[in-house]
């Protein structure tokens, strides 16, 4: 029981990471934008990251892309050194990415790493492929979708706001872009939190079924019946990460795609909550940074194609396709590097 107790400290790690690795996600809008100080901006953001908790459990009523994460590795598959040499996997690169301060995807990180394990361990018959190519697609889709709809919202609103006064509309905008981040953190919180839930639900399933000394308030036979001491700690997690920060990155999503004024920030942040509301009741896990950097990029794009960076964005596109394939690379050789040392005990 005690390297369970380990494989779900690390996930815990593993999601406060995350939480300060997407931290930017939120924030870098209402930063760039003075909208709030960087120190206020973290607070809001971590404390939508915890509402997004009863949200799911009281309003929502499920952890749907939980299970979805969970099924990425067939069930008879699943064991604590997969799940370990996956979270490894998945710290390493969003730690590497973050000191570059390139916005890659937590999400895909620990799918890519989960599954690379797996292979590692059992070939390509423990992986569902299905399900893994349906995530795979969304790295395309879900970043179209904040694109789409964040050019409808900017043009609309543009239309809408046409005649208002420069100071009088910025000082609308400002306030509105409370909302619009504080929508975006819930969306962040209820994707993000739930796919370390998922990896824990495998953990504590892979673990009841071989052990005969789990006790009640640890024992789980599907995703489903999640207890809530997990979902808990996991939405608990990511919000102390999203205080802790991520000042690299949010350098690049705040002014390294285009030039953000409070309307544009406000138009990209609720476009991005919307397709993450989309992608909840779709129960896909998406990556929260591709969302909101299609949601920029599709409000910049409504002003002239050109107020876009597009060398920017090339880097940030590169490492997105990028991050499944050496995710699950780096969790091969990891799981070799596990499965030595417990020989060895």
């Amino acid at each position: 029981m005690t390297f369970l107790f380990i494989v779900i400290i690390i996930a815990l790690i593993f999601d406060f990471i995350n939480g300060f690795h997407d931290a930017a996600n939120a924030i870098a809008t209402i930063v760039s934008t003075r909208v709030l100080t960087p120190f206020k901006a973290v607070l809001w953001a971590a404390s939508f990251n915890f509402v997004a908790y009863f949200i799911a459990k009281y309003i929502i009523g499920e952890f749907g892309i939980a299970d979805t994460v969970s099924k990425t590795v067939y069930a008879e598959f699943v064991t604590l050194p997969i799940i370990l040499s996956g979270l490894i996997a998945a710290i390493t690169w969003n730690l590497f990415t973050w000191w570059l301060g390139l916005p890659s995807s937590s999400s895909h990180t620990l799918i890519g790493g989960f599954a690379g394990a797996a292979i590692a361990a059992a070939g390509l018959e423990a992986i569902h492929l299905n399900v893994v190519g349906f995530i795979a697609i969304f790295i395309v889709v879900a970043p179209l979708i904040g694109f789409t709809i964040g050019m409808l919202i900017m043009a609309l609103v543009m239309r809408i706001a046409r005649n208002a006064r420069p100071r009088t509309a910025e000082k609308w905008f400002r306030r509105t872009q409370l909302a619009s981040a504080a929508l975006l953190s819930i969306g962040h919180g209820l994707n993000d939190a739930q796919k370390v839930m998922g990896i824990i639900a495998a953990a504590i399933i892979a673990y009841s079924v071989t052990a005969s000394d789990v006790p009640a308030w640890l024992h789980l036979t599907d995703v489903k019946d999640v207890h809530d001491w997990i979902a808990f700690s996991c939405f608990f997690a990511i919000a102390l990460g999203t205080m802790a920060g991520g000042w690299r990155i949010m350098k690049t999503m705040g002014r390294g795609i285009t030039k953000i004024t409070s309307l544009e920030g406000s138009c990209a942040e609720t476009a991005a909550a919307l397709t993450l509301f989309i992608v909840e009741v779709l129960r896909v896990p998406v990556s929260t940074t591709h969302v909101i950097t299609g949601s920029i990029i599709g409000v910049g794009a409504v002003k002239r194609l050109s107020a876009v960076r597009w060398g920017v964005t090339r880097t940030l596109l590169w490492a997105w396709i990028l991050t499944i394939p050496v995710s699950a690379l780096l969790s091969m050789l990891i799981y070799k590097i596990v499965t030595f040392i417990m020989s060895m005990f």
